[in-house]
């Protein structure tokens, strides 16, 4: 459903934000350890969700990534998804047909317009906060 690139954004940002709601910063290493990603494809990652503002950074021997606290909330997995893959997700053709809309559809087109709606509805909901909280909480997991 999600790029590659998109999942180990998702992954990155639960773990920095599971670390960030305990005061700790965690570097490139560190994450990519923790999401089974490979580091330097983790690095460029990391660089777009910060670049995106959906990450901080700080340089330095107590610096690493981390999410401020005061944002963790207003994050949602929306947020992630927008910003490791655009908006093709809900927008795009599920065909892959250059123009797909209302006035000239696929033949999937109108099958697919609840569930993008429901889909990115679910998404917007759903915080960084929250998702950190239930990894914390052994709930979920971030690898098998």
């Amino acid at each position: 459903m999600f790029s590659k690139s998109c999942e180990y954004g998702i992954r990155a940002s639960i773990y920095v934000a599971k670390n960030s709601l305990k005061g700790r910063k965690v570097s490139l290493k560190d994450v990519a350890l923790h999401t089974d990603s490979p580091p330097a494809f983790m690095a460029k990652i990391l660089q777009k969700l910060t670049k995106t503002e959906v990450l901080s950074s700080m340089k330095g021997p107590t610096g690493g990534f981390f999410v401020p606290l005061d944002r963790i909330e207003d994050v949602s997995l929306l947020t992630i998804v927008l910003a490791m893959d655009g908006d093709g997700i809900f927008e795009d053709c599920t065909l892959g047909l250059r123009r797909c809309d209302g006035q000239k559809p696929c033949p999937m087109h109108f099958a697919f317009v609840k569930i993008r709606e429901e889909m990115r509805e679910s998404l917007e909901t759903k915080s960084l906060k929250s998702l950190a909280d239930e990894v914390s909480d052994g709930i979920t997991f971030l690898k098998r």
